[in-house]
């Protein structure tokens, strides 16, 4: 089990991965806004944990157990994001997702999922919803 901070650390090599970039510290470390020495650490705990492959001065590599960690997280976040949008929550939804899906059980994300699916299904119990919401 991987603590919130060094799932952050996996889901940015994820998006890094994804784009095709080289995974570099520094860009990970200005991502998150940490120092390069956090981010060596980090990579350490993950290569020790199996999600990547990590030498110093080579190539940082995602294993078949980061890649589907990191999808994982990425897809947890996008869920999370997604459902603010939806109920026009007025916040950040960005950053709003980053502080709610460390602390979620995988079926409260899951629920959060389906919601979206169906309130973007029924719009006319979504739009009931907004016009509720906007009345406090």
């Amino acid at each position: 089990m991987l603590s919130p901070s060094l799932e952050d650390y996996l889901e940015e090599i994820y998006n890094l991965d994804q784009k095709k970039e080289k995974i570099r510290i520094r860009d990970i470390a200005t991502k998150l806004g940490v120092s390069p020495p956090s981010v060596v650490k980090a990579l350490k705990k993950l290569h020790d944990e199996s999600y990547i492959i990590y030498q110093k001065y080579k190539k940082i590599k995602l294993t078949e157990k980061g890649k589907k960690m990191g999808k994982s997280l990425v897809n947890r976040n996008d869920i999370l994001q997604e459902f603010l949008i939806i109920i026009d929550s007025r916040c950040d939804p960005e950053k709003e997702a980053e502080a709610m899906e460390h602390y979620l059980s995988p079926s409260t994300v899951k629920t959060f999922e389906n919601l979206s699916a169906f309130l973007k299904d029924n719009k006319d119990i979504l739009e009931k919803f907004k016009k509720y919401n906007k009345s406090d």
